[in-house]
């Protein structure tokens, strides 16, 4: 049976349109690397992160209760200065655990996000990362202070990270790329995020070790 040209009608119903147009499909190549992507992409990981960093604002707030009065009082009084060194060696030793695994991470996932993906050493430092995210994570189990020796709300990100960490190393593990990327980048980019607004709260330690 003889071949017929598709009215402009059919082709616009057609899934793959010979010319190469809106609908042709990506080949898996495309797929995993993004490339065939809409320019909405990361305008929705903004709006994402906007709406995520809204919700800890939230959470924090709800957390700190009737303390606001005492913040702010701390936050007016606020003046730069070198470190707090007296500060930095009465902090207890799951603290100091946090801020050095923390900034670690900060500072190799800087690298990760910056260098290509898919080689050895980004497979290699991606574990250290990990790694190091899982440990300051977990610290902060140990690190009650806020609630008077028990877990507080803001314990509910801890569990995020406890839970999204596994996932990321899963999808990357079954080559699901584009899952593994967005979850690494809500991770490090709303994860320290959220963690320097926390930790930035007027009257905690990192707060008083540079401006108290």
């Amino acid at each position: 049976m003889s071949s017929v040209s598709q009215t402009p009608a059919a082709r616009a119903l057609s899934p793959a349109g010979s010319d190469g147009g809106a609908g042709k499909a990506l080949n898996p190549k495309q797929e995993m690397s993004g490339t065939g992507r809409s320019r909405s992409g990361p305008m929705s990981f903004q709006v994402r992160f906007a709406l995520s960093m809204a919700a800890v604002a939230v959470i924090v707030g709800l957390s700190l209760g009737g303390a606001w009065k005492g913040v702010f009082a701390v936050a007016s009084q606020a003046r730069l200065h070198a470190p707090d060194m007296a500060l930095f060696n009465a902090l207890s030793p799951a603290i100091k655990v946090h801020l050095f695994t923390a900034l670690a991470a900060l500072v190799l996932g800087a690298v990760l996000m910056t260098l290509r993906k898919g080689r050895t050493f980004h497979r290699v430092a991606g574990w250290v990362w990990v790694s190091l995210v899982m440990v300051t994570a977990g610290a902060t189990l140990f690190i009650t202070s806020l609630n008077h020796g028990k877990w507080s709300i803001l314990h509910l990100f801890t569990g995020w990270v406890l839970l999204m960490l596994p996932l990321a190393v899963m999808w990357a593990k079954r080559h699901n790329v584009a899952r593994h990327r967005r979850t690494m980048m809500g991770l490090f980019y709303g994860g320290f995020a959220i963690n320097l607004f926390i930790a930035l709260i007027p009257g905690r330690t990192l707060w008083m070790m540079f401006l108290g």
